[in-house]
């Protein structure tokens, strides 16, 4: 009996017309391909992109150098080094992320007990030297400084979208 469904599905072409009706169905649908470059998709506000280091309001670095971001990398992309100043509080002399290495997870993010290393919303970005004695694929603290305050407003945004969902 299997037999004979089988040839007679196989007879009047069935399969043929399931996919045809499966193309006919987005045929004519709205199209949802963009011209990249002139048109960019919405990102939501949890991707996780470049990362960037935050500063307080009045100018000074969040990093408190706990070195938690670093312990729970996965792919032992980050490298910290710390001092103290002079009012005994610890602060980053070296905070370098390797991006090659990176797998952005976005643990350290969620391991930040200050809110300091977040990951932006910015996936437009390359290398154009891999050389590794050139070192552009590690994101230096300045770097890192620089892409926090560049971005500030919208992390700010984002930070405050995710609490409403926490």
């Amino acid at each position: 009996m299997k037999t004979m469904i089988h040839y007679i599905r196989s007879l009047f072409l069935l399969e043929l017309f399931k996919g045809m009706s499966v193309t006919g169905r987005y045929l004519f649908r709205k199209k949802f391909t963009l011209n990249y470059p002139e048109e960019k998709a919405p990102v939501s506000p949890r991707f996780r992109g470049l990362h960037a280091q935050r500063r307080y309001p009045n100018g000074e670095e969040r990093c408190i150098a706990c070195k938690l971001c670093e312990a729970v990398c996965p792919a032992n992309a980050i490298t910290i080094e710390a001092a103290p100043r002079e009012d005994g509080s610890r602060r980053t002399t070296r905070y370098d992320i390797d991006l090659f290495k990176c797998i952005f997870c976005g643990f350290c993010e969620e391991s930040c007990p200050v809110d300091a290393i977040v990951e932006t919303r910015l996936y437009e970005y390359h290398f154009e030297d891999t050389d590794k004695v050139a070192g552009n694929y590690i994101m230096t603290k300045e770097k890192l400084l620089a892409m926090g305050d560049k971005y500030e407003a919208q992390l700010a945004e984002d930070r405050a979208a995710q609490a409403k969902y926490r």
